[in-house]
């Protein structure tokens, strides 16, 4: 399991005794690199030195601390291993900081915050992940006020308690529910969108928050942290011409759990009879088959259409308009965390962190 550093290094005091306190959890990507000018090559910063990096900082009124992992990584090695740490690093200085920001690459960033989503019961406190398209150390570049902000929104409190008491991404300009978003462009500054859920927070002159949409503090709960996630699950997408050896080569992977299905529009597939016999043969192995939309914003209806209709019969479960990165983690959190496969299954079609309508 990634191991961070052994502590945590306080890189700005707030004079105001009531300020806010934020932990800034760095686990590598773009946004975290300079130019080294001897090595002529983009190298970690060294985020203990933020101020000096971003002085802007400094203006705000909150205590900010920095905590990294030993070991940087790319999103692209992102693994289960990685959430666990994330986790417990927020168990283990829940206690003592109001709002956590995550520094993480954008790559898998929308797989890492569902997944939080879900390890993070009753999360009354911000964990905002963010990243950036360039590094911090370029002139042009996002990471300043991607990071800047996303500080300022873990910060924020309204009467004393959280605004945004919820894992979610901040990128460019909206603050997105985090299990309800999906990286869209590696070229563009706006490299997230949420298609089915409206953006918590819209940041132009002011931060505006649409407190309609986030969820509400719940001042009597408590965190509970969950650390296991099976990693015997697989995607299937669905593609005009895709044969008979693909779809069972992966419905009979060895060890397999459970397979989030991509389908076309609103859940619809082809009905031939291999296809139904397969899906069929896997389901009464006990594997778990989740049916996910391929459109960005795209919802399963099964049933509205004949050729969803077969799925629904032959007990493929539908996700409604999750997204495949909450499917997949949600479906890695319930094997492992559920005792039997009728609560799997009765959990992954109903909302438990605000990840489908």
């Amino acid at each position: 399991m990634p191991k961070p550093k052994n502590k945590t290094i306080r890189v700005k005091t707030s004079p105001d005794p009531k300020a806010a306190s934020i932990l800034l959890i760095y686990t590598g990507g773009t946004l975290g690199m300079v130019f080294d000018e001897k090595a002529q090559t983009l190298v970690p910063f060294d985020f203990e030195q933020i101020i000096s990096q971003i002085p802007e900082i400094d203006k705000f009124s909150f205590n900010l601390w920095v905590i990294a992992f030993h070991e940087l990584i790319d999103s692209a090695n992102v693994h289960p291993g990685h959430w666990s740490a994330l986790a417990g690093l927020i168990e283990e200085h829940y206690e003592e900081f109001h709002g956590f920001v995550i520094i993480h690459g954008t790559d898998t960033m929308a797989y890492s915050a569902s997944a939080l989503s879900y390890m993070l019961e009753d999360l009354n406190k911000p964990v905002i992940f963010t990243g950036a398209q360039l590094p911090i150390g370029a002139v042009r570049t996002d990471a300043r006020e991607n990071l800047i902000t996303a500080l300022e929104i873990a910060s924020a409190r309204r009467d004393g308690r959280p605004i945004v008491p919820e894992v979610c991404i901040f990128f460019q300009d909206k603050l997105l529910r985090g299990n309800r978003s999906k990286k869209v462009e590696s070229a563009q500054f706006r490299a997230f969108e949420s298609k089915n859920y409206p953006a918590l927070a819209t940041c132009g002159i002011r931060i505006e928050y649409d407190f309609n949409v986030i969820k509400p503090y719940q001042p009597y709960s408590k965190l509970k942290i969950y650390h296991k996630m099976d990693e015997h699950v697989a995607v299937l997408k669905l593609f005009p011409g895709i044969t008979r050896q693909t779809v069972e080569a992966v419905l009979n992977i060895p060890g397999l759990k459970g397979v989030v299905m991509e389908t076309y529009g609103s859940g619809n597939a082809m009905t031939a009879a291999w296809f139904i016999e397969a899906l069929s043969a896997a389901i009464a192995r006990g594997i778990l088959i989740f049916n996910v939309s391929q459109c960005n914003g795209g919802t399963v209806l099964q049933g509205r259409y004949e050729t969803s209709r077969h799925l629904k019969d032959t007990g493929v479960l539908g996700g409604g308009d999750m997204t495949t990165e909450a499917a997949i983690t949600k479906m890695m959190f319930l094997l492992a965390n559920k005792d039997s496969e009728h609560d799997v299954r009765r959990y992954l079609v109903r909302a438990i962190r605000g990840e489908m309508s």
